[in-house]
């Protein structure tokens, strides 16, 4: 892999744990790795105001971690069908494992 590239990946590999590193941010993660939720059950089980809870949705949104589908009035939130994926392959010991299995 060339430097540039090493560089990119490694950027985008901190911000995706950046994303997630906040401690309410995870708890909606975990939330949501029971299955889809609404956001008003999100605002139930996750103790913050409204619009924080909607600014960290909006980051693990811009992140590609959680998808939104509209119903109604309400918005619903889901894990991303790659997010397990990205995480773990953001992982510094993941590139690690990766390149040891491939030699």
């Amino acid at each position: 892999m060339s430097p540039e590239r090493r560089a990119a990946t490694q950027e985008a590999s901190l911000e995706l744990l950046a994303a997630v590193s906040d401690p309410v941010r995870w708890a909606v993660l975990d939330r949501l790795g029971d299955g889809t939720r609404c956001v008003c059950d999100l605002r139930a089980l996750v103790p913050v105001a409204s619009n924080l809870l909607s600014y960290h949705l909006k980051v693990l949104r811009d992140a590609g971690l959680v998808t939104t589908a509209r119903r109604g009035r309400w918005v619903d939130y889901t894990l991303a069908p790659d997010a397990h994926e990205r995480l773990a392959a953001a992982l510094p010991t993941a590139a690690l494992i990766r390149r040891a299995a491939a030699s």
